[in-house]
């Protein structure tokens, strides 16, 4: 059994979607100044880095992440690994991609990795994501989590028809996944979000278990 850390280090150099908070990671107080002990603060978005979207993110009324159901967030998980040429994920490519029929949980590999892997600070606008009809293959399909390897689900200026698809079908969407490490083939997968009541995210620490 080998623990596989699918999670992005938060640090203020990490890049984050543009116009959400940057990240301020700082200590308040500190030993060496005479306190008793070291505190930090932490400031950002609820969407930074490898992070959980709930229904409320796009769906006003709808669930935030407290109440998201843990049995969906822990299971079986397949990785998937797309040709570097893929730009977009849409339904071709998710129907050719060799996803099994029983996969509930789906992790999408993509060329975004090699943005981990190269410890890239700058956000990258020409992300692969899921476009409109990829993401009603994925309802179609009976996928109840979707996870990506960059820090959004869907195509950069084209967030709201995936998400929305995918949100209104109660399909759990994990996104900023650290992959670059992950070889294709089937895990089990942890992803425990905060509980931040009522909010429309939040960060998470991931985790993939194989053989």
């Amino acid at each position: 059994m080998t623990l596989y850390d699918i999670t992005l280090t938060i640090n203020p150099d990490m890049p984050v979607w543009p116009g959400d908070p940057a990240v301020i990671l700082e200590r308040v107080k500190k030993i060496e100044e005479g306190s008793n002990a070291n505190v930090s603060r932490l400031d950002m978005g609820v969407h930074t880095g490898t992070h959980v979207d709930a229904p409320r993110h796009f769906i006003m009324g709808e669930k935030g992440v407290d109440e998201l159901a843990l049995d969906v967030l822990v299971g079986p998980a397949q990785v998937v690994e797309l040709a570097q040429n893929v730009a977009e994920i849409n339904e071709k490519v998710i129907r050719q991609a060799g996803i099994m029929p029983e996969t509930r949980r789906i992790l999408f590999k993509t060329r975004n990795s090699q943005y981990w892997a190269q410890q890239e600070t700058i956000f990258q606008t020409d992300f692969v994501g899921i476009n409109l009809d990829g993401a009603r293959a994925l309802v179609q399909m009976g996928i109840q989590l979707v996870g990506i390897d960059y820090l959004s689900i869907a195509p950069f200026k084209r967030s709201r028809p995936t998400h929305e698809v995918l949100l209104s079908a109660g399909i759990v969407v994990v996104e900023g996944m650290d992959l670059s490490k992950i070889k294709a083939g089937m895990y089990q997968l942890y992803c425990l979000p905060m509980k931040l009541g009522g909010s429309d995210g939040a960060p998470a620490r991931a985790i993939l278990i194989g053989e």
